[in-house]
């Protein structure tokens, strides 16, 4: 009898530990989650490519607008809420450089094992900012550190929301050199690629965006906003 508690007891222990690894992969996947739709990059054999940022609006917005406009790339940002409305002026002037605003939550929490009404506001004060900032499209959602489990996806799938993640990063691990941030994203990137970068708090990795639009272009990939990138056709 005490062996064949020992044996369930085990087993209990495994059963928990494959629960907990599964969940913990779908809180993390970049292309698969529990509700609604969600994109990491587009199937198509045309070269177009869509450049993200992640974070803000910080002090070097103009900067990223600076490189930006010279190259003559249109972007998308994934704003964190309570940086837009600490900063107005720096959304409004994203949008008037004609660029997509994308949501990346209110506080930058991570939003797994929250409630309902804990997403709905950190979703719907963002979109509120967003507003402000002028911008008239529509908004993509981008869950921070990629993370979701079940709350959020239900309501973004609710409220007929994308999810956008990426499949390219080459900064995310922090501490990457401009020349590698070029390089990793050059190996990278393939036709419907979404490329994540933070520029809004790294100088390699906005040092590193001319080259990227410089190599991208000489391979023959034209650039477009997440919203474009998702258009039908």
């Amino acid at each position: 009898m005490r062996r064949r508690w020992v044996i369930s007891g085990v087993t209990a222990v495994v059963v928990v530990l494959a629960v907990c690894s599964g969940l913990y992969v779908v809180m993390n996947s970049r292309s698969y989650q529990v509700a609604g739709r969600l994109v990491d990059r587009v199937e198509t054999e045309e070269k177009v490519v869509a450049l993200t940022f992640d974070d803000g609006p910080t002090a070097r917005t103009p900067d990223v607008l600076r490189a930006l406009g010279e190259a003559g790339v249109r972007a998308t940002f994934y704003l964190v809420g309570a940086d837009l409305a600490a900063r107005p002026e720096y959304g409004a002037a994203i949008v008037g450089a004609g660029h997509e605003l994308g949501n990346h939550s209110y506080s930058h929490r991570r939003m797994v094992l929250i409630s309902r009404d804990t997403v709905r506001a950190e979703i719907e004060r963002t979109d509120a900012e967003i507003r402000r900032a002028g911008y008239p499209g529509p908004i993509t959602f981008r869950p921070p550190y990629g993370k979701k489990l079940w709350a959020l996806p239900h309501y973004l799938a609710d409220h007929d929301r994308t999810t956008v993640t990426w499949d390219v990063e080459p900064d995310s691990a922090g501490g990457a050199a401009r020349a590698a941030i070029v390089d990793d994203t050059l190996a990278e990137v393939r036709p419907g690629s979404i490329i994540l970068l933070h520029v809004m708090h790294g100088a390699e990795s906005l040092a590193a965006v001319p080259e990227i639009i410089h190599g991208l272009r000489a391979r023959g990939y034209r650039f477009v906003t997440v919203s474009e990138l998702l258009a039908p056709g």
